[in-house]
């Protein structure tokens, strides 16, 4: 499962220049529109769209932080958002292609890390969050934007969703807090052709 999984980085290479469809522009908008509300005072902080894909989300959020790295692992992604920033002329922005699979990150620090449909690709959850844990300033929150589990879905490409306990054990366990988790969107044919809920999990450091 892990090796199949870890081909995702080849499949979103391809498909980066077509990705921004109407439906991936309307879920990114709900996903955005759902961080913003768990922001807090944001202003001054830093921040991280990690698994940016072309910046959906992120370029969303571009106003509500002082500066958004935008990082992922496909350079194709990257090329994307990269254009999007220079096309705009914006200021506070800056991109990263990396693979926290890979190795730690470790000179770069964030107040508030986001992260939209992007833990249903990593094989290794655990792993990934402790290393963004370890990215995290102290007091800073982890916002994770995915599917609520979903037992229609059945792929040896992704996670079939997330259950909420069994999620938040695994964030108790890595050392994050006050882990608050709740479905905020459900949509027709959202995940894998499938019917879908989505859910915003909110936790600091």
């Amino acid at each position: 499962m892990g090796e199949k999984m870890m081909a995702n980085t080849d499949k979103f290479e391809m498909i980066a220049h077509v990705y921004d469809t109407p439906e991936r522009i309307h879920i990114a908008k709900v996903s955005s529109d759902a961080i913003r509300k768990r922001v807090v005072n944001a202003a001054g902080k830093s921040a991280i769209d990690f698994g940016c894909g072309t910046g959906l989300v992120g370029m969303n959020l571009i106003n509500d932080f002082d500066s958004i790295l935008f990082m992922d692992t496909s350079p194709n992604m990257i090329n994307q958002i990269t254009q999007k920033i220079a096309a705009s002329s914006i200021q506070n922005a800056d991109t990263l292609c990396f693979d926290i699979e890979m190795e730690g990150l470790s000179d770069i620090r964030a107040d508030y890390i986001f992260m939209a449909q992007v833990l249903l690709h990593i094989p290794d959850v655990e792993l990934v969050l402790s290393r963004l844990y370890d990215v995290l300033n102290e007091g800073g929150h982890l916002l994770i934007v995915d599917f609520d589990y979903n037992e229609n879905v059945v792929s040896d490409m992704v996670h079939n969703g997330f259950h909420h306990h069994e999620l938040a054990n695994v964030l108790t366990r890595i050392g994050f807090k006050d882990i608050c988790i709740e479905t905020f969107y459900s949509g027709s044919r959202i995940f894998m052709g499938q019917d879908a809920s989505m859910f915003i999990l909110d936790s600091h450091k």
